[in-house]
């Protein structure tokens, strides 16, 4: 969607900080003994209190309020009885909707002990990400994004996996443009309009640059196996530059 009126924004602002909020709390509520559903109900709770929906179990049927992926699971992990473990890597991805409007987040969360690598991978994902969010505004090429990411990528010794790309989002979750990818695409020539509505995510790895199934219909894994950490943020394109929604309260 592209923004055209100020309740437009203000609904999806509305949203975003609900959806960013929940992942804070999510974030600073691991533990090692934990199981991921009780981790996604602590995430349920939060969007029912603000009277917001899942929006993969919403649209798609997800069985889960959020996707939390461990270790080898890229994404879509389906919370269950898997307990988290010290030296584990979390991936919790927060997507919602609340009148209408929806929003799209995620981070990965290193629980310690970690080794040195996996500290840095975090750190690094976080700055791939904003690599990529710094490539954003109105009348910008959105190959941009994927240029650059791609080339911090190379720059640090990292891969990048090519098949989960990022997406339009506002008033749907998944909707135009489709398939943006965070990595260098020869073939893209798309522009980005002002107002425009998309997220950036770039899944940055020690060895990865593929999702594939696994053996339930949700839960997508490294392949090559290796450890994979991703940051999400949902932004509109202006002439300013990005204006990113799903940052948390202050």
């Amino acid at each position: 969607m592209t923004v055209s009126s100020d309740d437009e924004l203000e609904g999806l602002r509305r949203i975003g900080r609900i959806v960013a909020d929940t992942l804070e709390a999510m974030g600073k509520a691991i533990e090692p003994g934990m199981t991921t559903l009780e981790l996604d109900r602590i995430g349920r709770d939060i969007l029912e209190r603000e009277g917001a929906r899942s929006a993969p179990e919403m649209v798609y049927g997800f069985p889960g309020a959020t996707c939390i992926s461990v270790n080898e699971e890229v994404a879509h992990g389906i919370p269950g009885e898997r307990r988290i473990a010290p030296g584990d890597l979390v991936n919790i991805d927060v997507s919602a909707e609340k009148d209408g409007w929806f929003s799209d987040t995620g981070a990965s969360f290193a629980v310690p002990p970690v080794t040195r690598a996996v500290e840095r991978l975090c750190r690094d994902g976080r700055r791939a990400m904003w690599t990529g969010l710094r490539q954003v505004g109105a009348g910008k090429p959105l190959a941009g994004i994927g240029q650059a990411v791609g080339a911090f990528a190379r720059k640090n010794g990292y891969t990048l996996v090519r098949n989960l790309a990022s997406h339009g989002v506002g008033a749907s979750l998944h909707e135009e443009p489709t398939e943006i990818a965070t990595w260098p695409d020869a073939s893209e020539r798309r522009i980005m309009a002002e107002g425009l509505v998309f997220t950036v995510e770039p899944f940055l790895s020690l060895g990865a640059d593929y999702a594939e199934n696994g053996d339930d219909p949700w839960t997508l894994y490294s392949r090559p196996r290796a450890l994979t950490v991703q940051y999400e943020h949902t932004v509109v394109a202006t002439r300013n530059g990005p204006l990113v929604l799903t940052m948390p309260s202050q």
